[in-house]
């Protein structure tokens, strides 16, 4: 009896000391500066932008080619060229093969990296400091000496037609390879089947031709490489990298008639995709003349990080850990030079689906209504400030941070003042974000759609809901059926 008595005391006692534990949460530590070396630049006779900033706590090296078009740059049709043309990069050149390319990678201790955005195009290479002579002569020599030789092509179209077939299957990929189309007047980065198969090596052949040129281009160097050296390295290996001369097409942006709408959700579309394990509920919103200089950018990702920025996020705590109706829900904010691209996104079962997207509404609609508590407002900010600070540690993570800046035409000194900015934005300022910019966007719910239908008919009478059959999706289609 004596020790059943003490084993009660101690399971009363730990939870006791528990309780006062969760009740006793520490306050969030203030932010530690974010201080970043100075950036040197210079300039190459071609016109190729030098940056380099030099970092010696550890031996390493990033090197960042980076060009200044992405899949911004290819026709809706040959969608995924850029991607493409920058993934073959490493895939043989006039010397090397793709093997032997991964094998001195290999050999050098160091890895190589290449793809497109949206934005830009790159091609990477991280080695250790007593290497980077080495990894410039195969980083110039897939820049410049690629053969996309037409097995490479084939090899790679494959795997895309296969992943892509493979991913189409899969809601929350679906729910954004539509919406990239329906919500944002974009194609999707990756391609879509009839796109990647179009594609041919001319394409690719006019693609280099055309949009990898020195003078639109920068050569980035972060870590254990001080400016001299980088600079001479800059100049031997890429100082006979020739300018091409055309015709530049005017770049234009693409401003929308402007729209008065005073609701949340303007359009509701559903892919129906039968006997799918899981829903995808997507809320997409293009903000218009509001691109990455704009000084909202920092209200905005304040307001991201509020909303959807990671795991104590009021999308997450509402849809997570208050309901378990998902294992995760996030947001974010994809920047462009004159608007970006706002969504909000989760998976859940099907049933749950309509009552997701009813809430995923709700949180928006808060935010456009009451100001953000100093309490919420504070521990997101930090978030957010300590999420850049960890990127900027890293060489390749303080590489694209700086891709970034050049990429939308920013001065470094961003990166320094980033802390400062987004610290200095107020309550009000993420509401009237939210009210002047996230009003009249779309719902993009891809499951199957027999198991909410009658539930999203209930939660939003009023709208028109379109529903489209999976299997009859055609992204080239205005009304995006075959």
């Amino acid at each position: 009896m004596k020790n059943y008595t003490k084993l009660v005391f101690g399971f009363w006692f730990l939870a006791f000391g528990s309780l006062c534990i969760f009740a006793q949460q520490p306050k969030p530590g203030a932010a530690k500066p974010i201080k970043v070396p100075a950036v040197s630049e210079k300039k190459l006779s071609n016109g190729l932008k030098v940056a380099t900033v030099e970092r010696k706590n550890v031996p390493l090296v990033t090197i960042q080619l980076l060009i200044g078009t992405g899949a911004d740059g290819e026709r809706e049709s040959l969608a995924g060229l850029a991607d493409m043309t920058a993934t073959l990069l490493t895939k043989g050149t006039k010397t090397r093969s793709a093997k032997q390319i991964a094998e001195q990678i290999e050999f050098l201790g160091g890895s190589i990296n290449s793809g497109a955005g949206w934005n830009n195009s790159e091609v990477s290479i991280t080695v250790s400091s007593d290497k980077l002579e080495q990894a410039m002569t195969i980083l110039a020599d897939v820049v410049m000496n690629p053969t996309f030789k037409d097995e490479e092509i084939d090899l790679l179209k494959g795997q895309m037609l296969d992943e892509l077939a493979y991913n189409l299957q899969q809601p929350g990929f679906l729910a954004g390879f539509v919406s990239s189309k329906y919500s944002f007047d974009e194609h999707p980065i990756g391609g879509t089947i009839e796109s990647i198969n179009k594609i041919t090596r001319e394409d690719i052949l006019n693609y280099k031709k055309y949009h990898y040129l020195p003078d639109e281009s920068f050569l980035i160097f972060t870590g254990d490489v001080n400016s001299i050296r980088a600079n001479t390295l800059a100049q031997k290996f890429f100082g006979r990298w020739m300018k091409f001369k055309f015709e530049v097409k005017e770049l234009v942006s693409f401003n929308k008639e402007e729209q008065n709408v005073n609701s949340i959700v303007k359009r509701l579309l559903v892919v129906d995709l039968p006997d799918s394990g899981q829903a995808a509920v997507y809320f997409n919103k293009t903000i218009e003349k509001i691109g990455r200089k704009d000084s909202k950018f920092y209200s905005a990702s304040v307001l991201n990080s509020v909303l959807g920025g990671g795991y104590s996020s009021r999308l997450n705590q509402e849809i997570r850990i208050k309901r378990g109706l998902s294992y995760g829900a996030g947001s974010s904010f994809a920047w462009r030079g004159w608007n970006t691209n706002f969504g909000a996104r989760t998976q859940t079962k099907n049933e749950s689906a309509a009552e997701v997207a009813e809430l995923i509404v709700g949180e928006i609609k808060r935010l456009t209504e009451t100001n953000v508590s100093p309490t919420e407002m504070m521990p997101r900010k930090l978030v957010l400030i300590g999420d850049f600070g960890r990127d900027l540690e890293t060489t390749q993570g303080l590489a694209d941070s700086l891709g970034e800046l050049y990429t939308f035409g920013l001065p470094t000194t961003e990166l320094n003042s980033f802390m400062k900015n987004v610290q200095s934005v107020t309550d009000s300022q993420v509401r009237d974000f939210a009210k002047n910019y996230l009003l009249g966007g779309d719902l993009v719910i891809v499951g199957d759609y027999a198991k909410f239908k009658d539930d999203l008919a209930k939660r939003f009478p009023n709208m028109k809901i379109d529903v489209i059959k999976a299997d009859e999706l055609d992204l080239s289609k205005e009304n995006l059926r075959k």
